[in-house]
């Protein structure tokens, strides 16, 4: 028999978490279903993450979101890609950028050709066959789902944006919908003796909240689903040693970059994300490496513009609760972990966890196998990024660096060290489907991070040595065309997305 379907969710915390929480959940299930936010403008939010994937897209096109409205409500811009700057080594630079890389040809993917023809000394960089790639670098942008005339596909973005500003953005689309704001902080929670799930919610103003299922985006301090359930946590520091930052905001920068600059310094690294109305900065470091006052010292000196603010500091340690889903609560955000962030994941997390909850969603019987599941795959998501992370700091070159150092000899998960030594023999990359990164991100890091493969597949000798240059020139000069004919940045934001509150750049 089914069970009835839950009535009531609580959503403890608001922030990015918890509003695209609401949203979605009320925009999924509708009036059929009560959804509560309990949220304190006491609490201050942490909220640094400003940059996002292209995954986005499927989030805000399911909520029905206009696009050009969400990035002048947000102060948006595009995002094509990631620059890694001193990563590998100091004065080596690549690119993540998005989207695919060339054109498959039969079974045989299509950097393999490349592969081949550079190891003979041609083709030309991996970079030439990506049209994200050429665009981010001519500082151009246009919505371009296919090359006009061509087989290959076109442009694949996300966006940069102002978290705070996003959260309250669809905190008024779900209000909308009928969620309802309570402000407040709890201060008590209560617990039902039998079966250990949450009952009851006590403010400090002494009203209770009720609620069927609860869903903890009170950031670090995990109030329910640690504080309440003592849940755990699998800490990564091992393997990922950076646990403080510093953020702070600059004047904004002109050309309007549509890229996140990642610069790696001596113990850490930078961010530079360019907004319409500022440019968000911030220094991830490791402190057994690295003192707070130096720090503070290297991003203050390293930004491109005069600082709005005091940069301000943030704790964490990397990793994940040992389950999302204990009991009634499931956590999202920095409630159920953290990942730095160097590739742009956290809104993703989030996202693909609320889409998973509704997949999963519980019923008033038994939802163990549901509670299973999702936290198996939760947890899978959370190690495929972190391996990937990884890649970064462990495969680098900066010799004699004492944090570098360590992270190139640090033991690294047996599943990354497949992927690097399969990667060795003859360029193999093979993702399951459930990893959020799949070939062209792995190649362009692997690529990036100093990782060459010793031969080429040999199947691409089925294509002769002259149809083979051919098929990659053709793909150059398509895609450095089309690139060369997109606008500027900054001239398409003006015309299609300017914010009222943006300010002129710094030049």
């Amino acid at each position: 028999m089914p069970g009835v379907e839950i009535k009531s969710v609580v959503i403890v915390g608001g922030g990015t978490a918890g509003w695209m929480t609401a949203a979605a959940i009320a925009r999924v299930m509708g009036p059929r279903l009560s959804v509560t936010v309990v949220e304190s403008d006491e609490i201050g939010i942490v909220g640094v993450g400003e940059a996002t994937i292209p995954a986005i897209n499927l989030f805000n096109q399911m909520l029905g979101l206009d696009e050009n409205d969400f990035l002048r409500n947000t102060h948006g811009t595009f995002k094509l890609g990631i620059e890694f700057v001193n990563w590998y080594e100091r004065g080596h630079a690549y690119m993540h950028s998005f989207g695919t890389i060339g054109k498959d040809l039969a079974y045989i993917p299509f950097h393999n050709y490349w592969l081949h023809e550079h190891l003979l000394g041609r083709g030309g960089s991996l970079w030439d066959y990506s049209i994200d790639f050429a665009a981010a670098r001519q500082n151009r942008f246009a919505r371009m789902p296919q090359i006009e005339g061509t087989p290959l596909p076109g442009i694949i973005y996300a966006f940069h944006f102002d978290a705070s500003l996003y959260a309250a953005y669809l905190r008024r689309y779900a209000q909308q919908l009928g969620v309802r704001r309570i402000e407040g902080m709890v201060v008590d929670v209560q617990r039902e003796s039998e079966s250990g799930d949450v009952r009851t919610l006590r403010l400090k103003d002494g009203r209770e909240l009720t609620g069927e299922l609860y869903i903890d985006c009170s950031g670090f301090r995990g109030l329910l689903i640690e504080q309440t359930l003592k849940t755990g946590y699998e800490d990564w520091t091992h393997w990922l040693p950076c646990d403080r930052a510093l953020a702070v905001p600059s004047e904004r920068v002109s050309p309007l970059t549509p890229y996140t600059r990642s610069t790696a310094q001596a113990a850490g690294w930078q961010w530079r994300i360019p907004l319409q109305h500022r440019t968000g900065n911030g220094h991830v470091y490791s402190s057994a490496h690295m003192s707070d006052e130096r720090a503070h010292e290297l991003l203050l000196g390293n930004l491109d513009s005069k600082p709005l603010a005091e940069a301000r500091p943030i704790r964490f340690t990397t990793g994940r609760r040992r389950q999302l889903w204990n009991r009634n609560v499931v956590c999202l955000g920095l409630a159920s972990g953290f990942l730095e962030p160097l590739e742009s994941t956290a809104i993703h997390l989030i996202q693909v966890t609320i889409q998973r909850l509704i997949l999963l969603f519980p019923d008033r019987g038994d939802n163990s196998r549901r509670r299973d599941e999702f936290n198996r795959s939760s947890a899978a998501e959370y190690e495929y990024v972190r391996d990937f992370i990884i890649l970064h700091y462990h495969a680098n070159n900066r010799v004699g660096e004492a944090f570098w150092d360590d992270c190139r000899h640090m033991s690294v998960p047996d599943s990354l060290t497949h992927k690097i030594e399969l990667f060795r023999e003859t360029g193999g990359i093979f993702c399951p489907s459930q990893d959020l990164f799949q070939l062209p991100s792995w190649l362009q890091v692997l690529w990036g991070q100093g990782i060459k493969p010793r031969a080429a597949h040999p199947f691409v000798e089925a294509v002769s040595p002259g149809d083979r240059a051919d098929y990659l020139k053709g793909i150059r000069d398509l895609i450095a065309d089309a690139a060369r004919k997109l606008p500027l940045h900054e001239e398409f934001i003006a015309r299609n997305c300017q914010s009222a509150g943006a300010v002129a750049p710094v030049r």
